[in-house]
C-alpha cells in the first residue's frame, strides 16, 4: 500500500462493500418477511462475501494476482455454501436460533429483526472480510513471503474440504430413513462434532495468511479471531450443542468425540459412564 493514495483506495472499496451488503440485505429481510421466515439470510452469508471479492476485484489498485485469487477462492466458497444453505432451509420453517433471539430480543417487528439478525450478520461480514478489502490495495508478495501465500491456499484447501465434505456427509445420513433418530458419528462427524464450523474457520484463516503475505494484510488478524469466536462460541456450535444435547444418544457422542478441533475419536466403550 503506497501511503495516503493506497487509503485511499482502501475506504473507496470499504464503503462500497458496506453499501454492497446494506442493499443485499436489505433484499433478502424483505424477502423474508413476505415468505415468513428469516432464516434467509444464511443464503445470504455466502453471498455477501462473493460481493465483496468482485469488488475488491474490480475496485482494488494492488496486486492483481491476489484479488483474482481472493475472487476464485470466496466465489468457490460462497457459491456452495449459499446453494447448501438454500438447500437445507427450502420448503422449511423458521430456524430455531432466529426464533429464540427475536423472542428474547422482545418481538418480531421489522426494526429488531434489521438491528437483530440482518444489520448484525452484515456488519459482522464487512469485519470479517477486512482481509479481502486490505489485500486489494496490498502490493505483490515478494522474497519468502510466498511461503505465507502458499500456506494460506493450504489451509483454505484443507478448511473447504471438511466444510463441503461434511455436510454431504450429513446430507447423506439424513437421506437414509434407517438413520431417523439416530446422531451422526460418521465420517469427519467422528472426528469433530462440528466439521463444517471447523473447515469455515480454517477458510477464514486461510484468507488471512493469504492477505499476510504483503503488508499491510497482517494487521487484519482480527477477522479471523472473529469469525472463529462466531463459529465456535456465539451463534454455531454452541447454539446448535444446547438443542441436540437434548438429543438422545448425543451426550455419549459428546464424551468421545471433539467439540472443534479434529481428533481421533474414543471408542465408544470408553465413552461410556
Amino acid at each position: 500500500m503506497s501511503g495516503a493514495s493506497g487509503w485511499a483506495a482502501f475506504a473507496v472499496i470499504a464503503v462500497a462493500s458496506l453499501l454492497f451488503l446494506v442493499v443485499l440485505h436489505g433484499v433478502t429481510m424483505a424477502i423474508g418477511h413476505r415468505i415468513g421466515r428469516y432464516n434467509v439470510v444464511d443464503v445470504a452469508w455466502g453471498l455477501g462475501f462473493v460481493g465483496i471479492a468482485w469488488l475488491a476485484l474490480i475496485l482494488g489498485p494492488g496486486d492483481a494476482t491476489r484479488r483474482w485469487l481472493f475472487a476464485v477462492l470466496v466465489t468457490v466458497w460462497g457459491l456452495r455454501l449459499s446453494w447448501h444453505m438454500y438447500q437445507k432451509s427450502a420448503g422449511k420453517g423458521e430456524d430455531p436460533r432466529y426464533t429464540e433471539l427475536l423472542e428474547r430480543s422482545g418481538g418480531s417487528d421489522l426494526v429488531t429483526v434489521a438491528r437483530k439478525i440482518f444489520g448484525t450478520q452484515g456488519i459482522s461480514q464487512w469485519f470479517v472480510s477486512l482481509p479481502i478489502q486490505v489485500s486489494a490495495v496490498s502490493d505483490a508478495t515478494t522474497g519468502l513471503w510466498w511461503i505465507v501465500l502458499v500456506a494460506g491456499i493450504a489451509l483454505w484447501v484443507l478448511g473447504f474440504a471438511f466444510e463441503a465434505i461434511g455436510d454431504a456427509q450429513l446430507r447423506r445420513f439424513k437421506a437414509d430413513p434407517a438413520n431417523k433418530g439416530k446422531i451422526m458419528d460418521r465420517g469427519l462427524w467422528s472426528w469433530t462434532r462440528h466439521p463444517n464450523y471447523f473447515g469455515d474457520s480454517s477458510i477464514w484463516w486461510g484468507i488471512w495468511l493469504i492477505a499476510a503475505s504483503s503488508w499491510p494484510g497482517v494487521l487484519t488478524v482480527l477477522s479471523p479471531v472473529a469469525m472463529t469466536y462466531f463459529l465456535v462460541y456465539a451463534t454455531g456450535a454452541r447454539l446448535l450443542e444446547e438443542s441436540m444435547s437434548k438429543r438422545p444418544g448425543y451426550p455419549e457422542y459428546q464424551r468421545r468425540t471433539s467439540y472443534f478441533l479434529p481428533l481421533p475419536p474414543r471408542s465408544k466403550k470408553a465413552s461410556t459412564p
